[in-house]
């Protein structure tokens, strides 16, 4: 069995540095993350979780339910990062959502997510995926994905990949509870025509901490195609430097 937190570095001074712990979109593996790692070199020490069904795990069954997996993470990150030690979750889209739930059971310094609606716009959403092949390829089109252009054999891992997570968030249900006691940061793209300016704003609702809205440009993927921006916010809160917050309603 694989196991469902990665890092890249290899210094062991980096134990005692700020913890990043990134979550991939659906569909894909944390390997993405790897170049955080250099460039946020003395600030943090990178994490990556690896959902089973991709990458190095690919031939290891999903979870039943998306709970399972935010349990199973929980479980090994506790065994991973030292409790006291100061901790980060950035998730995009899907993987935004597995870290907003993450963080009510490992209470980070902060959640920062993109491209990302807030929980309660979370309800059946990836239905399109699994069942429409219509839908599939838009999701291509958002990533800037042409599918004409892939073999077929890379095609259908792609699809396998989209589809497992897309049944996976269907089994999400959002409970409210008790709200974020830690800031929460939403960035999104000017491009982005999954997720709306309502959507972005709904995150607001989820703590007590304070809320911050963040903008670049591109579309859905934005942030990971061009991570520069978010990169320097991250290491901002990795430093513990305050950014500006919205009061919680």
């Amino acid at each position: 069995m694989g196991t469902w937190i990665s890092t890249w570095s290899t210094d062991p001074a980096d134990a005692a540095l700020p913890a990043l712990l990134c979550l991939p979109p659906a569909g894909a593996g944390c390997q993405q993350f790897r170049s955080w790692q250099p460039a946020l070199t003395g600030t943090a020490q990178v994490y990556g979780v690896q959902l089973p069904g991709r990458e190095n795990r690919w031939r290891e069954p999903m979870p039943d339910t998306f709970g399972e997996a935010v349990a199973a993470t929980a479980e090994e990150l506790a065994a991973t990062v030292a409790a006291d030690r100061p901790l980060i979750v950035f998730g995009h889209s899907f993987g935004g959502l597995l870290g907003y739930e993450l963080s009510r059971l490992v209470r980070p310094r902060a959640l920062v997510v993109s491209g990302c609606r807030a929980p309660g716009f979370w309800d059946g959403a990836g239905r399109g995926i699994v069942d429409d092949a219509e839908e599939l390829d838009k999701l291509f089109d958002t990533a800037g994905v042409d599918p004409a252009l892939l073999d077929e054999a890379t095609r259908d891992l792609m699809v396998a990949m989209l589809r497992k997570d897309a049944r996976l968030s269907l089994s999400y249900v959002h409970r409210p509870g008790d709200r974020l006691d830690v800031p929460v940061h939403a960035w999104g793209a000017d491009g982005d025509e999954t997720v709306s300016s309502e959507e972005l704003d709904g995150w607001a609702a989820v703590t007590t901490a304070g809320f911050a809205r963040h903008r670049t440009t591109g579309g859905h993927h934005a942030v990971l195609r061009r991570p520069e921006p978010v990169l320097e916010h991250l290491a901002g809160l990795l430093r513990g430097e305050g950014a500006p917050l919205t009061p919680a309603p």
